[in-house]
């Protein structure tokens, strides 16, 4: 391999484990909508 496809690829794993860090470490705030959905009573069996 030349180096610059050897630093490439290392980059690109870098990328992916940084990425997946971040994704691990982020804390995401739970969804603050109240949401209601009116369901009729024909699609429930009888």
């Amino acid at each position: 391999m030349s180096k610059f496809s050897l630093f490439l690829l290392f980059l690109v794993v870098a990328v992916i484990v940084g990425g997946g860090v971040f994704l691990s470490a982020w804390d995401i705030p739970a969804p603050t909508v109240k949401v209601e959905k009116v369901i009729p009573n024909d699609q429930f069996p009888k």
